[in-house]
């Protein structure tokens, strides 16, 4: 699975870093940097927990 940010939606509030900092960042210049774009499969949980934490809905995952 590879993480997607829509960056027209990303205010980079940080919820997604706060459950999973090991793949998202937001940056001194306020943009969120996705660290590793490919999820491990013992990752799967939690970043799919942090991607639905975003309450602007700017993140998603998919399988290409």
């Amino acid at each position: 699975m590879r993480i997607i940010v829509d960056r027209t939606k990303c205010t980079a509030l940080g919820n997604c870093e706060a459950i999973e900092p090991e793949y998202f960042e937001v940056g001194d210049d306020g943009e969120l940097a996705i660290l590793r774009d490919e999820v491990d499969e013992d990752d799967l949980t939690t970043v799919k927990r942090a991607v639905a934490s975003c309450p602007n809905a700017a993140l998603s995952l998919s399988d290409d």
